[in-house]
């Protein structure tokens, strides 16, 4: 082979890995960095995560699942919350407490003793919205549904599946 015939194939060789690389980071996977403490302590600031982006074209939100979503305050911000209550959920606060369709959640998530504080008590979560809180439950420390309200779906960019960084804390986000 040339080294004009190389040359080509090296640069098609690039331009392809190039595409593919831009498709998987636009279409099916991203990369985010925490900003803030209001997923604290599962998500701690700088940590970066892999997002999927795909997984809610193939299939629907789940309770427990943590999201990054368009902040609905702000388009050019992101949040990154766990949602708590999906379509057809009755999502209820009380005594810091969070209930689910009556019952109490276990949050093995918050920190031990954490309290829920909320001014509003009681969502009901209608089809194509989700309810969703920041892990730190501390008076002020996350922007979410008990402020923003039920979120659209449609706001929702994709789920967090792994940490990458720090390499210390590398894992899945689910136990």
């Amino acid at each position: 082979m040339s080294a004009r015939q190389e040359a080509k194939e090296w640069i098609k060789c690039i331009v392809v890995s190039i595409v593919i690389a831009f498709i998987i980071r636009t279409f099916l996977f991203n990369s985010t960095k925490v900003l803030g403490s209001s997923m604290y302590p599962t998500l701690h600031e700088n940590d970066r995560l892999f997002t999927n982006r795909i997984v809610y074209t193939l299939g629907e939100p789940k309770r427990g699942d943590i999201v990054i979503l368009k902040a609905p305050d702000d388009k050019n911000k992101d949040y990154i919350k766990r949602i708590i209550g999906v379509a057809g959920d009755k999502v209820e606060i009380k005594d810091g407490k969070v209930y689910v369709n009556g019952e109490e959640i276990k949050e093995d998530y918050t920190e031990k003793g954490a309290y829920t504080y909320s001014d509003e008590s009681m969502w009901e979560v209608p089809k194509g919205s989700v309810f969703v809180l920041g892990d730190n439950r501390q008076m002020g420390a996350s922007k979410d549904s008990r402020a923003l309200g039920l979120i659209p779906v449609d706001l929702i960019k994709g789920k967090a599946s792994y940490r990458y960084f720090p390499i210390d804390r590398f894992g899945s986000l689910y136990k």
